[in-house]
């Protein structure tokens, strides 16, 4: 009897780990296919990445990026709107499976989620009005400088502008905004959102001070997740190859990628 109940339990024992190990190789693509659609978290708000267009429709290269990857998967895409603080919560949260919203590849991030290999980049800069003269990050010090929470502004300037007042926005929108009607001096974000408070302020007189640093942007995806990682990765390349990423790209930034990002291996 006794001999019967251990290799009863070893049994059930033996299929439970074979049941844990079918779910552990278990891959978030399959699961988009089986429901017919890729759940995308887009930051929108974010000049020429991701915002709405005059008829309010969500319109940027994210936005047209995530496009054509859910149509080369053959499944339709929903966009989960968030900002830029929510983009990485968001994903291990599972309200989405994938993030397409110009975030920046950084080791801080890579210890908690993977990514793509990059299909876009970003610049980081400072700016603010052509009376200053701000040439690098001790220039900063004493001045009220504006940007977005947790981005890699927040980060390299919090850690370089050391004497600097920085004052955090949810997102890009606020930002331009308190720039433009004067809640802060001084700003550290893109040069989209730079061009977009020369339109809304011409008479601010803001121009580009110096450039923080470019950054590799990357699909964001969960760890563990080996097969849908092989699959937008071979995406990457195949749209970099064939200059559809590149031209998305440049339809709204006005510039090619740089070389080493389209001359993926």
């Amino acid at each position: 009897m006794q001999l019967k109940k251990i290799f009863t339990r070893t049994c059930i024992a033996a299929l439970m780990s074979g049941a844990f190990s079918h779910a552990a190789m278990a891959d978030q693509l399959d699961d988009i296919k089986k429901a017919g659609k890729i759940r995308v978290a887009i930051a929108m708000g974010t000049p020429l990445f991701s915002y709405a267009d005059d008829k309010l429709q969500p319109t940027g290269s994210d936005v047209d990026t995530a496009k054509q990857l859910a149509q080369d998967l053959g499944v339709q895409l929903e966009i989960v709107s968030v900002t830029n603080a929510a983009r990485v919560p968001t994903l291990q949260a599972n309200r989405a499976d994938i993030v397409v919203a110009d975030l920046s590849i950084t080791p801080e991030r890579q210890k908690v989620i993977d990514f793509s290999i990059p299909y876009a980049v970003i610049s980081i800069i400072v700016g603010g009005p052509k009376s200053m003269q701000i040439k690098d990050y001790p220039d900063l010090s004493g001045k009220r400088v504006g940007l977005t929470r947790a981005t890699v502004n927040d980060t390299l300037t919090t850690q370089q502008a050391k004497g600097a007042e920085i004052v955090r926005y949810e997102d890009d929108a606020t930002l331009i905004t308190s720039m433009v009607t004067g809640q802060v001096e001084v700003f550290s974000s893109t040069p989209s959102n730079l061009q977009e408070m020369q339109k809304k302020a011409p008479g601010k007189n803001l121009e580009l001070k110096f450039e923080q640093k470019v950054f590799d942007l990357g699909i964001a995806l969960n760890k563990n997740q080996p097969r849908l990682k092989d699959w937008i990765d071979n995406w990457v390349k195949t749209n970099m190859k064939n200059g559809k990423l590149n031209t998305m790209y440049k339809k709204y930034h006005g510039r090619d990628l740089p070389a080493s990002v389209q001359n993926v291996q």
